[in-house]
């Protein structure tokens, strides 16, 4: 059964339908519907990515999915798990009240493991050893029974198996000698088993019971116990409940806390003043109680509940069996009113988070503000960026999409990683005076890949549109002139000469007027659909397609390569106006077309128009060979690196283990290895003085040196008054070799025990070692998987207000770039947490709500949704998935990681991905800042070095010159960033830049030199092998 939420899938009851009414039907669950809105709504139900197999456990699946895998499932586990276990196991399983599945397993498991029953293929041991196997036939079980000393026996049985092979014979053997095969009775199949046998109820404490269907074919009884049953349960729980309530009144612990049973504790809490509660059937609202006292009715007031508002007697402190007045002569059933009033609602339970972003309560903390990467932002700004003053915000997508897609397959297009900063300013700063080779590079690569050379075939690599022929059209046209000129000539019989009347001339000044406006409209549709551009004559004697498979990239071949592209696409519609606007740029009018003009123009065009271009030739490698065989490399190779994980995962768990056992054994030795306490005078332990003991023991090596050295001849000059000294000398100095041998003896022992303690050590050190190195290795692998993961731009998370949060080096490149690059020593590729705002679909189903959800938003937080935003967001927000922000500082991510709320379910997400990548988040966007900044601050002295070294070289040349004037500033170019880039990639691979052509080849030889030149060249314009990932590159 599929299960939702942990839940089995409850199907829906079929609703009332006429015969003749149109309905819809899911075949898969039976269920019917009337309308087609409730089918499209229950389908899309079945298609959440949330359902679970309930046999294999697989979560993550539809509905149609999970379905598919029990049916398969079951069929496995009906074929693997023996046939005459289901019975015996079934009725073990019925009605077993263990909640948990995998104690239920361990439990059956246990016991099953080495019983066996009637009809299961079993292997057997016979008394000559040998091993056979057959078909148990029959089977006795033998009771435990009590022995002479108490004890008693442990049960056991006898199995009679028919031997296979052998028909006449039969072995009987015991529990010890028989066994079934390991794969057929396992823990797996079990569980499965259940699964798909059994099912339980969701409450604390419910039974397993076996399906009908099946507890028919086995004749298992499915009647629920009376005290299994849910109601028995609840009826027991609020049994307790109540009797835990009224023995909690009883004692004084009820909620007015008078606690009157356990004696006067403190002060008295006094009763409230308010009239006596009368019960509905009581005529009187006093003496109610009085027939169960001693004095009968004529007692009534004596024995009288007290009236409202007066005080109840208390007992005195010491004497705690004293009573109140109100509790003497009186029964539980009529307590007091106060008892029997309604107890408060309890508190709502706390919500279980994770929850909705949204439903949060607002905070105080506002996200760091984001920065903007355009002249145009979506909100006022106070400093707008310097870099993209001439960058419109519907650009800032394209930079990234195309910057991301150019890294990432950098190995295709056989460029040299680089920097967003450093791509940026290329596309700005290029232009007739500037020549950017990344500029250059990036287009001829592209265009490289789109169409192969001609050397391979030069077969195009995309789905081109095909340009119409017009030359039929105008051939009938033509066709239909001479027609027209024919009939013409046919009718050569002249009209006679109408009268002039009022009504004929009035009709001719109106077919006159008619056929001027007509010419008119005609003139104006002509102009309409006249090009704006002068593409197709440009195109007409340049055959693109042929100068890109020669490769012809200089003096403007590449920039016209690019309008031929730009043409042949606006063939078709969904890209048709973007083309068009481009063309109309490259190549105007008011320009006549040709290598050089286009070359300027594309110097001169807007970097708007400039990234839109190269977006369209990104966009279009996509639908290439080359691509799609590099994502299918990665992804066989990420598989591959899984695998290799798995088994240092395996290592490191083995070895974690057996650390853990030897650092047990090591527990177990550590008080025997540790350095032994001094030893002890048992003289002086005789004595008891302990403090005397420590004080003597300190110091036995400095007496001993004063009494060899000053003491010895005293000693003979004292003569018989020194013989008891001597004596108490002697007994020292014998108790102290008997010391010394009992060290030695212990030294001796010593060394087999520190011997064993040291080989345990280096064992954990070992172990230590492994564990260490195959982390590490699960490292690399990690990131070798990262590194290959370029089907898609990973996305870090999304916020309460569902902005998108990406940091491209996540996925698909090296955090710093190829570590051969040319600006490897950059550090950084993008260095920025960009901010993308909510799509359409997002925004309006969870920010710009309906009128009504959103008062209904205001009257539980006291604001709307855009309110909130505002609020929280700060100045700087950004509103649709076509605006972008970025933070650039690595204090705002700290801030930005203290403002997301764990609590909801995007920010959960999105907290746990910042966290785990905020080291190199933080460390790229420093080497950012150092890259962007130091070079500037060491200008200064970089020019002054330069100038002094000019002054030397001029006073050499002539003392007579002036050299002030070389002090003074010489009107330079500006040194950009992107000026240090080269395509060392192409150099190596190719030998020459994508812009350039082939490096000539060598002379000739005397002999064979024709043959070595045509092999020269066949190598040069050889594609390039296979791409490889960068998976295992190091920096």
């Amino acid at each position: 059964m599929v299960l939702f939420k942990r839940k089995p899938v409850q199907f829906l009851q079929p609703p009332y339908a006429e015969d003749d009414q149109e309905i819809w039907h899911i075949p898969q669950t039976g269920e019917v519907f009337v309308t087609y809105e409730d089918y499209l709504n229950r389908l899309d139900f079945y298609k959440q990515k949330r359902f679970i197999c309930q046999i294999t456990g697989h979560s993550g699946l539809n509905f149609f999915e999970a379905l598919e895998s029990e049916l398969a499932g079951a069929q496995e586990v009906e074929q693997a798990f023996p046939e005459p276990l289901k019975g015996p196991i079934l009725r073990r399983v019925q009605f077993q009240t263990i909640s948990r599945i995998d104690n239920l397993v361990d439990r059956l498991y246990e016991e099953f493991k080495s019983d066996f029953y009637p009809g299961e293929h079993v292997t057997v041991s016979v008394l000559t050893g040998e091993r056979l196997t057959g078909v148990v036939r029959d089977k006795a079980r033998f009771g435990s029974k009590c022995l002479a000393d108490g004890t008693m026996s442990t049960p056991f049985s006898r199995y009679f198996v028919s031997l296979d092979d052998r028909d006449d014979e039969e072995a009987v053997v015991d529990d010890h000698n028989i066994w079934r095969d390991r794969k057929i009775f396992t823990k797996s199949v079990l569980r499965s088993f259940i699964k798909k046998t059994v099912t339980r109820e969701a409450w604390t404490g419910a039974p397993w019971v076996v399906k009908e269907e099946i507890a028919v074919q086995f004749k298992i009884d499915t009647r629920v116990p009376h005290h299994l049953r849910w109601e028995y349960k609840l009826n027991e729980r609020k049994l307790a409940q109540s009797q835990k309530r009224l023995s909690n009144q009883i004692s004084g612990n009820g909620p007015d806390g008078t606690g009157l049973a356990n004696g006067f504790q403190g002060p008295v809490r006094l009763p409230e003043l308010k009239p006596a509660s009368r019960p509905p059937k009581a005529p009187k609202a006093h003496g109610q109680n009085g027939d169960a006292g001693h004095g009968g009715k004529g007692n009534r007031t004596l024995f009288a509940k007290p009236e409202a508002g007066q005080f109840m007697h208390l007992p005195m402190p010491g004497n705690p069996f004293q009573f109140p007045l109100s509790f003497r002569n009186s029964q539980l059933p009529n307590m007091p009113p106060a008892a029997s009033q309604p107890e408060p609602p309890p508190p709502p339970p706390p919500p279980k988070y994770p929850i909705e972003d949204l439903n949060l309560d607002p905070g105080n903390i506002v996200r760091p503000p984001i920065k903007f990467l355009c002249q145009d932002p979506p909100v006022e700004v106070e400093k707008k960026s310097t870099i993209g003053a001439d960058i419109l915000m519907k650009s800032v997508g394209y930079f990234l999409e195309t910057w991301d897609t150019l890294n990432v397959y950098c190995e295709i297009f056989q460029l040299d990683s680089f920097t967003f900063d450093d791509f940026v300013e290329a596309m700005r700063v290029a232009s007739a005076d500037t020549r950017v080779q990344l500029f250059d590079e990036i287009h001829c690569a592209v265009l490289k890949v789109l169409v192969h050379s001609e050397a391979d075939g030069g077969k195009v690599q995309f789905r081109l549109p095909e340009i119409e022929q017009e030359e039929d059209s105008d051939e009938e046209e033509e066709d239909g002139d001479d027609a027209e000129d024919g009939d013409e000539e046919q009718d050569p019989t002249p009209q006679p000469t109408a009268r002039a009347t009022r009504s004929s001339m009035a009709k001719m000044e109106a077919e006159r007027l008619k056929a001027e406006a007509e010419a008119a409209e005609r003139e104006e549709k002509e102009l309409e659909n006249a090009p704006k551009h002068r593409a197709e004559e440009l195109l007409a004697n340049y055959d693109w397609l042929d100068h890109l498979r020669k490769r012809h990239f200089r003096d403007g071949g590449w920039e016209t390569i690019v309008v031929g592209l730009m043409h042949q696409l606006s063939k078709d519609e969904r890209r048709k106006a973007v083309c068009e606007e481009l063309l109309v740029e490259l190549v105007p009018r008011e320009i006549e077309p040709s290598l050089d003009s286009i070359r300027q123009q594309y110097a001169s065009l807007n970097v708007n128009h400039r990234i839109q271009a190269l977006q369209i030739l990104c966009l279009l490698t996509a639908e290439t060979k080359a691509v799609r065989r590099y994502m299918e490399d990665c992804s066989e190779q990420m598989t591959a690196f899984r695998k290799d994980k798995i088994d240092w995962q395996r290592q490191r768990k083995q070895a974690l283990e057996e650390l853990k056992a030897l650092n047990e054994e090591r527990k177990i030795q550590l008080p025997e290895n540790l350095p032994p306490s001094p030893p002890r005078d048992p003289i002086q332990d005789a004595n008891g003085d302990s403090k005397t003991d420590e004080v003597i023991e300190m110091t036995p090596t400095e007496e001993e040196i004063a009494d060899t050295e000053d003491d010895a001849p005293r000693n003979v000059r004292r003569g018989l008054r020194g013989g008891n000294d001597r004596a108490a000398e002697r007994q020292r100095q014998k108790e102290k070799e008997e010391e010394r041998k009992k060290e030695l003896e212990a030294a001796k022992a010593a060394p087999k025990q520190t011997k064993q303690f040291l080989k345990l050590l280096k064992e954990i050190q070992k172990k230590e070692d492994l564990i260490k190195k195959c982390e590490e290795e699960i490292g690399v692998i990690d990131n070798d998987l990262r590194e290959a993961d370029c089907a898609r731009t990973r996305v870090l998370g999304k916020d309460r207000f569902w902005n998108r949060y990406y940091w491209f080096e996540r996925n698909g490149m090296p955090y710093g770039g190829l570590p051969d690059s040319s600006t490897a020593d950059a550090g950084y590729a993008n260095g920025c947490i960009w901010v993308q705002g909510p799509d359409d679909l997002e925004r309006e189903g969870y920010i710009d709500l309906p009128e009504d959800l959103q008062n209904n938003y205001k009257a539980q937080f006291n604001m709307t949704v855009p309110e909130r935003k505002a609020k929280e967001e700060g100045h700087t927000s950004v509103y649709n998935a076509r605006q972008w922000g970025y933070i650039d500082e690595p204090a705002d991510v700290k801030k930005l990681i203290e403002w997301l709320d764990p609590r909801g379910f995007n920010e959960l997400k999105l907290r746990k991905e910042l966290v785990n990548y905020s080291g190199k988040i933080l460390r790229h966007m420093e080497n950012r800042q150092q890259y962007l900044g130091v070079p500037e601050e060491e200008k200064k002295p970089k020019e002054a070095e330069e100038t002094n070294g000019v002054h030397i070289k001029t006073s050499n040349l002539s003392k007579r010159m002036n050299t002030r004037t070389r002090k003074s500033p010489v009107p330079e170019q500006p040194e950009y960033k992107c000026l240090q880039w080269s395509n060392t990639t192409a150099v190596d691979e190719l030998g020459h830049l994508h812009s350039e052509p082939p490096a000539p080849a060598p002379p000739k030889a005397k002999r064979g030199g024709s043959r070595k030149k045509i092999v020269i060249e066949e190598v040069v314009e050889e594609p390039p092998a296979p791409m490889k990932t960068r998976s295992r590159k190091k920096a």
